[in-house]
């Protein structure tokens, strides 16, 4: 049994109201006990305290990204040694990685390499596998003409550096103040979503191309309001909600729908699944050690700020990534 210190839910929405607890931790057969360096947070951690996992009870440690040290392993565990470093995505099930210790299931940790920095790496999980995914439902990317709507976000941009990465042509939707920066990644336009004429835009400068595939990273209402950018046999990937019926009559272009869920993974997934996941995340490192993908860089806090930027994050979606960072003790 090991004690550590982490920040509890007690089934109050607001970040500032998560209380700082002992509790204690007993690594399982197959887990590892990870003493935590670095925490990132996502706009997940503050929905699931709204009460978006049925699972969740009073006294939850909320948190689904972090990075940290192997010290302890269960039986079953005999591939992964103490000391290594990796980092984590959470089964939302369980105690999450707003703690100083955190307990993970030995095949769902992703080896760090030595360049990889503790706060880049507890930055990626959740929005890098994420982006990871999203792109994975397209049969085929290269060559494909295709829009991300919200790429001035932290997802959006990754998803928009994987398909640029995959040769696809990207077109996206940002704040004015994203689109110098996504232009020189290789985006071929950016518009302003505020604009109320951007669509009418993007379609005239198409011409006669086809839309193959749009991401959208912002909610349901967005995602149906752009399936009628698609030409006939597109892809509509909604990131942040699921469409629940279809959003064009029967018949037309026959879209393709698709839903995104990581953390269902852990619950639905198979041992290939999450090898297959693990794989992606090693693979997401070495593209950012070799300067493949170029992640902004977080702004760090401590662990005692993890309310406070949470609750920043809840307020002010600006694409800001808040990584707490956490000493040994």
């Amino acid at each position: 049994m090991y004690k550590t210190d982490a920040w509890t839910w007690h089934r109050n929405p607001s970040p500032l109201q998560l209380s700082k607890e002992e509790k204690s931790l007993a690594p399982g057969d197959d887990d590892v006990l990870v003493e935590n360096r670095a925490v990132g947070l996502n706009p997940v951690d503050w929905k699931l305290m709204e009460g978006l996992s049925p699972a969740w009870q009073a006294g939850q440690i909320p948190g689904v990204d972090g990075m940290g040290i192997i010290v302890a392993t269960g039986k079953n565990v005999a591939h992964l040694r103490k000391g290594s470093r990796v980092m984590y995505h959470t089964d939302l099930r369980y105690h999450g990685s707003f703690a100083r210790h955190t307990l993970v299931k030995a095949n769902a940790v992703i080896a760090v390499p030595d360049n990889i920095s503790d706060a880049t790496a507890a930055s990626l999980p959740c929005p890098g596998l994420t982006a990871w995914q999203a792109i994975k439902k397209l049969p085929d990317i290269a060559g494909q003409t295709v829009l991300v709507n919200g790429a001035g976000g932290y997802v959006g941009n990754l998803i928009t550096q994987l398909l640029i990465n995959h040769a696809a042509h990207v077109y996206v939707t940002a704040s004015e103040r994203h689109h110098k920066k996504l232009s020189a990644r290789g985006v071929i336009q950016a518009f302003d979503y505020k604009a109320s004429g951007w669509k009418e835009d993007f379609r005239r400068m198409l011409g006669e191309k086809a839309v193959h595939a749009v991401f959208d990273t912002v909610n349901q209402q967005s995602a149906i309001s752009l399936a009628g950018l698609l030409g006939y046999y597109g892809h509509l990937v909604c990131v942040q909600d699921r469409i629940e019926t279809a959003p064009l009559p029967a018949f037309t272009t026959s879209i393709s729908l698709h839903e995104i869920a990581l953390a269902s993974i852990h619950a639905y997934g198979t041992a290939q699944d999450l090898s297959q996941l693990r794989l992606a995340g090693e693979t997401l490192l070495k593209q950012v050690g070799n300067g493949e993908l170029q992640l902004a860089a977080p702004e760090t806090v401590t662990f005692d700020d993890i309310p406070a930027a949470l609750e920043k994050l809840k307020r002010n979606n600006d694409g800001t990534k808040y990584v707490a960072l956490i000493a040994p003790q």
